[in-house]
Order: structure tokens, then C-alpha cells, then sequence
């Protein structure tokens, strides 16, 4: 099995990376929805776009999207925090905080450069956006210099400095860096113009980083203590928010109007953090989401779009922020059974094919491009080839099998065993270990080897009982939520084999295919347990066992 497997996956890995053509179906509704989000100047909320993995988000906005918001006086900034992802069905391994926060400032900056070679941005508009929300007084004496200051400047308005440290700064970076931004202009007015405004960008960064370097010592505290502070956490976040700011009052219509794409935002909530100077990516995340809402709210901001498949979106989010109607919230399923056969079987597959298809794998758009990938490979188009269609759907279900569902389930397992450290070293709150919890008795000691037999029986158990409620829950169908406190839907969630959808509020696979490999991993390993580990998973399952049939779908619902 392991054998036929791994060859499976080489050969539908072969496929997947080899060119094929896929058409991208238009989606009018969803299409609509967004292009009048987009085509506003500033709007009061940004806009959340939620669904599933492989139901196409990024294929309609990267070709069907993008390119029009490039046109005429549109500028797109677009930012996906999950572009270098090897496997696309599940949750991207943590990366390097520092790497995404930068490439994210980098396309505001391009944004912004753009901005000053319309002529929409000037150093008057930067100061006025960095002196509305920032003291910066001490930092441009000090970046002016002592010896260059006198008793009257110590008087003297603000902008008077900023002016000042605009002429010490342009002579410290020199002509050379501002020109490389600067291109070509068609005057020599236009060209001090646009100098004056780059050089005014740079200075605000600069002033922006002494006054995080300043704080250095107390983020390292708050790190050490584990607290929290706004004024720290906006700290982090004061330079692109900047940015957005600077962009937003420099919109005009039909003739400058930016708007910002953050691709796969639950990335960034989970990336790593060495340096102890610098705030938890997760303060990071919410401190930028929140300050890009209050500045819709107070003074409206450029189109933001978020994208995101993670689950923590569909609910939670409302609840850690406290306000439910934060995003414009948009969720999307991709196709109907309807609508899949429709685009399906006319030009990519015949009606038995089809059939096959809808049984074994659903409608989900990327389990369709990546099996039609592998049906157009060589091995299945050979003439004298005795595979039928139904070895190819086997083929890519081993695929999804051993690349997909197997490590994913491995990641699930070892964040349950994370829990039950967790909850030996007092990390969990007594609440969510209350009376007749199945997960209350994890192992008393750090014994790995019964630590992982725990979390597997646990797992298992999850798994049985999603089984048993036909794989759909409605996790607000019991106003306990007890579901929601569940380790193990927890990480399975995390991992990104479960999807938590909005409305209506039920918890399943994200897709059919998925779905049927999630029941071989329970089936492998129960054929796989020894005599006394399947005593203890049986001793589990009626004991201490999870039942949510109560919250099972409602008839109706697909």
C-alpha cells in the first residue's frame, strides 16, 4: 500500500508540475461582488474572503481580476503570504516573520512610488499623515543633529523640523538612492518634486524605526511577561499602516486609485518569531487587521481585500475581536454539482467519467484541474495503455492519500500531543477540561511513546464520531459549543483537513475527496493497532467516547 502509494504520488506530482491547460470559468456573482468592492476609492470596512481550499479564490483573482485592476488609473498591491507553499490543500508550515512583514511593506513602498510619479504624493501629504498620529518632535532633532539645531528651533513648530530634517537626511542618503526610485521625469520641476517625496518617505520609515527601537526594551519585556500593549503591538505595524494611510488620503478617482490584496492573511498569524525584540506574529496579525478596520471606520481606507482558508476566519475572529460585522464578509464554495457538471463534461470529461467524479471526489474545482492533469499524462494516453478511468481516480486518491491527508493527520497528532503537554503544565484553562470532556485524562507524565497513543485514540475517536454524524456538524446547533473546545477538531482544523464554514455554521471536510481519505487513515490505522491499542481505542469509544450526532445537518442542507 505504502509502495503503491508513493509511486501514485510521483506520477501525479509528474502531472500536476508539467504544463496543462485549464480554463479559468468566469464567476459573474462573485466576480460582481468584488469589482464593486474594488472599484470604490475608500470604503469604510475591508472586505473578507472565505471558503475552502481548491474552491479557485486565487485563480479568479490572479486571471480573472488582477489584471483589470491594473488598468487606467487602478494600482493593485498583492501580497500572498503563501506563494512558495509546496502542498496547496493544507495549512503552509510556519516561515520567517521577518520575510513576510517585509515583502509586505515592499509592495506598499511600490505603491507608494507609484503614487509620487503621479505626483499624488508629496512630502507635505507624508508629514501630515506621520504628524497625525506620531510625536515626532525627538526624532527629527535627533536626526537632524544636535550641532545643527539652535535655542530658537527648540521653539519652532513641528513642521519647521520635518523640513530641516528633510535637507540632513537628503544629504546623508545622497542623489543617487532617490534617483534609482525616481526613473525619468519630464521636468526638472517635477523631478525635485518627486525627489522631496521620496526622500520624505524614507525619512518617515527612519523616524518610524527609532521610534520602535526605543521601545525595543519593552517589547522584550512584554515578551518575557507574556502581557499585552496596544501601544507596543501598533508599534510593529506603524509603517505599513502608515503607507495605507499616505495611499488612502493620495486616492483620486479616475486618476490615482490604489487598493491592496493580502492573500492567505492566516499565514502571517502563524509564522516565527527568533528575534525577542519583536512582537508574537499573532499580535503582529491582529494589530494590523485592527487598525486597517479603525481606519475605515474613522476615516475610510483604500479597498482592502483579505483571503483566507482557515477556519479561525468563519467564527472565531468575530469573537477575539469582539465585533461581528469588522469585514465585509464574503464566502465562497466554488461550484454546484450543477454547475461542475456543466462546465465539466462538455470539453474535460465524459458523462461516465463524470459520474464517477461527483461520487468519488465532488465538484471541487482543484481536484478537477489536478485529475485532469494526470488523465492528459502520458502514461493514461498511450494507446496500448490497460488503465481505465477509475485507475486514474485511484491513482489520485493514493495521491491526496500519501501527500495530503497521511502528513496532515501526522501534524494533527502531534498537536494533540502538544495539548497534552499543554495541560500538564497548566496551560489549559479547567473549563474546557470539565466533567464527562473525552480528552480530560491525557497521560500524567512526558512519556512521548504514551503520549502519542493517547493523541492517536483521541484522534481516532474525532474521526469515529465525525463519521458517525455523516461527517456534517452544526457547531451551533448546542449553545454549550463543547464541539469548539475539542482538541482534536481543533488541530484537525488547524491542519486544514476540516473547514468551519460561516453560514450555515457546520464544520465538515473540504471536499469530498479529502473526506474519503480522512475515513482510510481511521480504517489503516485500526487494522494497524495491536491487540491492547485497540482494547484501549474500544475502552475510548465507549467510555469516555465523543457523540455529536445532536449537532448533525438538518435536513435540506447539502
Amino acid at each position: 500500500m505504502a509502495r503503491s502509494g508513493a509511486l501514485a504520488a510521483s506520477a501525479a506530482s509528474m502531472a500536476f508540475s508539467s504544463g496543462h491547460s485549464w480554463r479559468i470559468i468566469p464567476r459573474p456573482v462573485l466576480e460582481t461582488i468584488l469589482n464593486n468592492f474594488a472599484n470604490h476609492l475608500r470604503v469604510p470596512q475591508p472586505l473578507l474572503l472565505h471558503g475552502p481550499r481548491g474552491v479557485g479564490k486565487t485563480s479568479l483573482l490572479i486571471h480573472r481580476l488582477l489584471p483589470e485592476w491594473n488598468k487606467g488609473p487602478h494600482i493593485t498591491g498583492y501580497v500572498d503570504f503563501a506563494a512558495n507553499a509546496r502542498v496547496p490543500w493544507t495549512s503552509s508550515p510556519p516561515g520567517d516573520h521577518p520575510s513576510f512583514t517585509t515583502r509586505l511593506e515592499r509592495e506598499l513602498e511600490a505603491m507608494a512610488e507609484r503614487g509620487v510619479h503621479l505626483g499624488t504624493i508629496s512630502s507635505a501629504s507624508v508629514f501630515f499623515a506621520l504628524n497625525k498620529w506620531h510625536g515626532v518632535g525627538g526624532a527629527l532633532r535627533r536626526l537632524i543633529g544636535p550641532g545643527r539645531l539652535t535655542k530658537r528651533d527648540e521653539a519652532v513648530p513641528v513642521s519647521a523640523l520635518w523640513n530641516k530634517a528633510l535637507i540632513a537626511f537628503k544629504a546623508r542618503i545622497g542623489y543617487s538612492e532617490t534617483d534609482v526610485a525616481l526613473g525619468e521625469a519630464a521636468s526638472r520641476e517635477e523631478a525635485a518634486f518627486m525627489r522631496e517625496a521620496v526622500v520624505a518617505l524614507r525619512l518617515a520609515k527612519e523616524v518610524l524605526g527609532m521610534h520602535q527601537e526605543w521601545r525595543r526594551e519593552a517589547v522584550m519585556n512584554l515578551n518575557r511577561t507574556g502581557r499585552f500593549s496596544r501601544s507596543l503591538a501598533n508599534s510593529a505595524t506603524d509603517w505599513p499602516c502608515l503607507l495605507l494611510q499616505i495611499l488612502s488620503d493620495a486616492a483620486e478617482i479616475d486618476f490615482f486609485q490604489p487598493k491592496l490584496v493580502i492573500n492567505n492573511i492566516d499565514v502571517l498569524r502563524r509564522t516565527v518569531i527568533t528575534d525577542d525584540s519583536a512582537v508574537t506574529a499573532a499580535m503582529y496579525h491582529d494589530s494590523l487587521i485592527w487598525r486597517v478596520v479603525e481606519m475605515g471606520v474613522n476615516d475610510k481606507c483604500l479597498p482592502v481585500i483579505f483571503i483566507t482558508s482557515d477556519s479561525y476566519y468563519s467564527y472565531q475572529v468575530f469573537i477575539d475581536f469582539g465585533f461581528r460585522d469588522m469585514f465585509i464578509f464574503r464566502e465562497t464554495f466554488g461550484w454546484t454539482h450543477e454547475q461542475a457538471k456543466l462546465h465539466m463534461t462538455a470539453d474535460f470529461f465524459s458523462e461516465s467519467e463524470w459520474k464517477v467524479i461527483d461520487e468519488v471526489l465532488g465538484p471541487n474545482p482543484r481536484h478537477l484541474s489536478e485529475l485532469y492533469a494526470l488523465k492528459q499524462t502520458d502514461s493514461y494516453q498511450h494507446p496500448n495503455s490497460q488503465s481505465n478511468f477509475e485507475d486514474i481516480v485511484d491513482v489520485y486518491l493514493a495521491y491526496l492519500q500519501v501527500t495530503v491527508v497521511n502528513p496532515a493527520m501526522e501534524s494533527a497528532l502531534a498537536l494533540l500531543q502538544k495539548f497534552s503537554s499543554d495541560v500538564r503544565s497548566g496551560k489549559i484553562l479547567k473549563e474546557q477540561l470539565h466533567f464527562g470532556a473525552p480528552w480530560r485524562h491525557p497521560p500524567p507524565t512526558d512519556d512521548p511513546v504514551a503520549s502519542l497513543k493517547w493523541a492517536k485514540i483521541q484522534l481516532m475517536d474525532f474521526v469515529q464520531s465525525l463519521v458517525n454524524t455523516e461527517f456534517g456538524v452544526n457547531y451551533l446547533a448546542d449553545k454549550s459549543f463543547e464541539i469548539l473546545d475539542d482538541p482534536a477538531l481543533v488541530a484537525m482544523l488547524e491542519v486544514g483537513l476540516l473547514y468551519q464554514q460561516r453560514d450555515p455554521s457546520f464544520i465538515r471536510p473540504i471536499t469530498v475527496g479529502i473526506q474519503r481519505c480522512i475515513v482510510r487513515w481511521l480504517v489503516q490505522e485500526r487494522m494497524q493497532m495491536s491487540f491492547p491499542d485497540y482494547m484501549s481505542f474500544m475502552w475510548q469509544r465507549i467510555i469516555r467516547g465523543r457523540s455529536y450526532r445532536h449537532l448533525m445537518k438538518e435536513i435540506g442542507y447539502k
